[in-house]
């Protein structure tokens, strides 16, 4: 892979500091609910549960801290792609199992998401993101007119995630609704 531009890879690197920030301070509010969905998964004995949702709060939270540093930018960023990874696969997994109604505890008790493909498109989208921030980048030094684009990268991305993920949230209440119209246009 050739040398990418140094203001699109401290971009990608800002733009998953949001996420992981916004992630891990949802998850920190109501640990003992995000505690409840990592449970929900049934992929660790119950009495683990606790201790994976406090571990992977701290994860995101150690990632918040070094996605950023320059010398730990590229590990970080092989680390938010092994999380990521690893969200995705629990996710998967219980979609196979037919599982789609236990919120993914992505976005805290207040924003509750069911688990969906699409969860697994925008941990797509994100890891691509990931392994953009582990690209090496050009000798080009970075400049005050640098940090506007990256700024604003950053959070217009991050803008999208919010968005998709309160549609997806408003998702299976749209479905109702839509059920529901439906089922009274047919008796009219």
């Amino acid at each position: 892979m050739s040398a990418l531009d140094p203001a699109f890879v401290w971009a990608a690197s800002a733009a998953l500091v949001l996420v992981f920030a916004q992630a891990a301070w949802h998850k920190l509010r109501d640990l003992g609910a995000f505690a409840a969905a990592v449970a929900a998964y049934g992929l660790l004995p119950a009495p683990l549960a606790p201790i994976a949702a406090t571990q992977l709060a701290a994860a995101e939270l150690v990632l918040v801290g070094t996605l950023l540093l320059p010398p730990a930018r590229a590990g970080a960023s092989l680390a938010a792609f092994a999380l990521l990874s690893i969200y995705s696969a629990a996710i998967a997994t219980n979609l196979a199992r037919g599982r789609r109604d236990i919120d993914c505890g992505c976005t805290g008790p207040a924003l509750r998401q069911p688990l969906s493909g699409w969860l697994l498109a925008r941990n797509a989208a994100l890891g691509a993101l990931a392994l953009l921030g582990a690209a090496p980048v050009s000798g080009r030094a970075l400049g005050p007119a640098d940090a506007l684009p990256i700024a604003g990268g950053a959070l217009a991305f991050f803008a999208l995630v919010l968005a998709a993920n309160q549609l997806a949230a408003n998702a299976p209440a749209s479905r109702a609704l839509h059920a529901r119209a439906h089922r009274a246009q047919v008796r009219a």
